[in-house]
């Protein structure tokens, strides 16, 4: 029974740890909190009242969220320029509030000015937000300009007590998060190597292959995130190569999971079946929880049998190519372990970094389109706000400016609005019940505000809706608090929130609009322009021309995708009609298929492998041609067929297994690129075939298959 809770235990927080690599968010919530203790610590040792703790509250806290320079000395320059635009804003709120309507003007202007900055991120996000925050908790308060001194005191208070925590309670430790990150890295592989020993050992039911689907689809997320966040703990180019050998792990692993599958379809002995079972729960079992013990691990004599078992040349046995997968999956996780431990010995060559970008101060892009739209939305809502309530318009302003953060369609605007709602109207009755239970317990009030502060920061970023929610049990407490709540003001806030969001839709719509399908299609043009890339790219290094690094060629691929897919989100949401929902999923879906089968080829290539082969050269050539296609179909009244050759048999008996795989895999990626002609309604016939045995239903791997849809639901267009 212990022993079976230890198990629970360490796997729920492989979990956690692997949601969270390097557990960025929860270090930026604990020092939301810890912030905010400080500034209130301070504060009420000074004797200031309520409403200056609050100010001072808030502004650590939106220093917690929005200050993300790379550098201390980044991130301390952020700080004060933060600190200064909203004491600025302050003061501006405080002296228009003297000449209404002069308030609600200057307040719909800082709209443009904070969602205009977003252009200059991380620094313009964090100058933006804390300038906005101010403006409104100066209306919230009723600040006026004899009353300035202590507030703005409070706001150099609580960027201070950030600061405090940030570089001293809390200070960032690279060493430490890079072991985290290690940490979650090796928590998602280990879950593939677990899911890929009970599907074999369970002999490939569907629940099998669903965990297994899900814990591919989990490694690659972890990935995703881990690029994200290494360059914030290592420098280049130590990044740049630990990236790279990351996506070779990811790579392996998927590797590990198709010959799973494959292998379980076999007719193999039960001792062979239970020994490969056996050795996949042993790797499984030497990727400790702490990485930095891998170095000794990989010297012991049960690692070194899983590389020599399946390093074998003859690969004749039953159960040969699962042995080697396990190995390649091994050898590629002691690679990464190097490059994380400083070890650039295996590297052939160090990547130079790219130097940085400079950003243009005025340009007309999205953004710029985006803080148009917020502007007029933000009049739009102070007129509606002011016909619910005279005092409390801001909340709608509020909304507005939300629903405008980091949205580049109206479809995007729609449905970040309707979950600024939905949060709200569920945190309403959070918010009643907690207001409700610690009436007059101020100490219980402020514990459960410190608990919702840190929900907000750490849930925000993955779910606005649960950040929502968050939000609005905090404003309960705070009226509490404050000692003017009740369920009218909780209604009227939801009622605000309401208008807030409309008059965001309304704007996103009607103002220099722009339609997800035509972003998509912008999105989609970079992922075939990538495509194109990844199989010139591949074609030189399969042919034996030149040694290129594909796998950087597959994860820009990848980043492109994801791009559609964050894009596509108003097209798959629930609210969305089900002829754009089956549009969406078609699109996503097809792209899904194309990314793996890159994603695969990348991983199986190797210089020279199909060099003086024609095969290679012909499937190239017609890929390469119907992506052309599809990028002149993608632009405005252009449509052509694609480029159909006659049949082109690219496998042969004799291929050895490694070329075969290949051929197949860009059979496959033909077949993905003419069912995308499809979404774009680009006529296609049947794609290149593919001269092997038919596989059963059962034998299809997951990533091989395309939702059905039908034809109609496919042409019908997005909006």
């Amino acid at each position: 029974m212990i022993e079976r809770l230890t198990t629970m235990w360490d796997r729920n927080r492989d979990r956690l740890v692997a949601s969270d690599p390097g557990l960025v968010r929860l270090r930026l919530a604990g020092l939301a909190v810890s912030g905010i203790v400080c500034s209130v610590v301070v504060l009420a040792a000074l004797g200031r009242p309520l409403p200056t703790m609050l100010v001072a509250g808030i502004a650590s806290m939106q220093c917690a969220f929005t200050v993300n320079d790379r550098t201390p000395r980044a991130q301390a320059v952020t700080l004060v320029l933060a600190c200064a635009s909203g004491a600025l804003s302050m003061t501006v709120a405080a002296f228009g509030a003297t000449a209404p309507p002069l308030d609600s003007v200057l307040f719909i202007l800082l709209i443009f000015f904070a969602v205009y900055a977003q252009r200059f991120a991380p620094r313009g996000n964090a100058i933006g937000a804390l300038a906005f925050f101010m403006f409104f908790f100066s209306m919230f308060l009723q600040i006026h300009p004899a009353q300035l001194g202590p507030y703005l005191t409070a706001i150099v208070t609580g960027v201070a007590a950030n600061a405090f925590a940030r570089f001293v309670l809390l200070r960032r430790s690279p060493e430490r998060e890079l072991v985290r990150v290690r940490k979650a890295f090796r928590a998602r592989l280990g879950a593939v190597a677990r899911a890929a020993a009970a599907y074999l050992a369970g002999g490939g039911t569907d629940r099998r292959r669903a965990q297994l689907r899900r814990a591919d689809s989990r490694l690659h997320e972890a990935v995703m995130m881990i690029e994200d966040t290494i360059g914030d703990v290592l420098e280049p180019p130590a990044s740049e190569l630990l990236r790279r050998r990351a996506i070779e792990v990811e790579l392996a692993a998927q590797w590990l999971s198709i010959t799973t599958r494959r292998t379980s379809t076999e007719d193999l002995p039960d001792e062979v079946r239970d020994e490969l079972a056996g050795n996949l729960v042993r790797f499984e079992s030497l990727i400790e929880h702490d990485p930095r013990e891998l170095p000794v691990i990989s010297d012991t004599d049960e690692f070194s049998k899983v590389l020599v078992a399946g390093s074998r040349l003859d690969r004749g046995a039953p159960g040969d190519e699962l042995r080697r997968a396990i190995a390649e999956l091994a050898l590629a996780d002691v690679n990464a372990q190097r490059i994380a431990e400083h070890d650039y010995s295996a590297e052939v060559e160090l990547p130079e970094p790219e130097p940085p970008q400079r950003k243009k101060v005025f340009a007309y892009d999205n953004r710029t389109r985006s803080a148009v739209q917020a502007t007029i939305a933000g009049g739009l809502a102070v007129l509606g706000g002011e016909l619910v309530s005279h005092q409390r318009w801001y909340w709608a302003v509020l909304t507005v400016f939300v629903v405008f953060l980091n949205t580049s369609t109206a479809g995007a605007t729609f449905v970040k609005g309707l979950r600024r709602v939905t949060g709200t109207l569920v945190g309403i009755f959070g918010g009643m019940v907690l207001a409700f239970l610690v009436t007059g317990d101020r100490t219980v009030t402020v514990v459960l505000l410190l608990a919702c502060v840190f929900g907000i920061v750490y849930t925000v970023r993955i779910s606005q809706l649960i950040g929502s929610v968050f939000i609005t049990c905090m404003l309960g407490l705070l009226y509490s608090l404050l000692g003017t709540f009740s369920f009218d003001v909780l209604w009227l806030r939801v009622a605000e929130t309401a208008i807030g969001a409309v008059a965001g839709i309304l704007a996103a719509v009607a103002v220099l609009p722009v339609r997800t399908r035509t972003v998509l299609r912008s999105d989609m043009e970079k992922v075939l322009a990538n495509l194109h890339d990844f199989l010139d790219q591949s074609e030189q290094l399969l042919s034996g021309r030149e040694n290129v690094n594909v796998i950087e060629y597959s994860r820009e691929l990848d980043r492109s995708i994801d791009q559609v897919r964050t894009t596509v989100e108003p097209l798959t949401h629930p609210i969305s009609l089900a002829s754009r929902r089956d549009y969406g999923s078609y699109v996503l879906t097809t792209l899904d298929r194309i990314s793996f089968r890159s994603r695969l080829i990348a991983a199986r290539a190797e210089p020279g492998m199909l060099a003086g082969d024609d095969r290679l050269t012909t499937i190239v050539d017609r890929l390469t041609a119907n992506i052309d296609i599809l990028r002149a179909a993608l632009g405005p009244g252009t449509q052509r067929d694609l480029d159909l050759d006659t049949e082109t048999r690219l496998t042969r008996k004799s291929d050895d297994p490694g070329v075969r795989s290949m051929l197949i895999s860009f059979g496959r990626l033909d077949e993905g690129i003419i069912a995308l002609g499809k979404a774009f309604e680009v006529p296609a016939a049947e794609s290149v075939q593919v001269n092997v045995r038919r596989r059963t239903v059962s034998e299809k791997p997951e990533a091989d298959r395309v939702r059905h849809i039908s034809e109609e639901n496919v042409r019908r267009s997005t909006q």
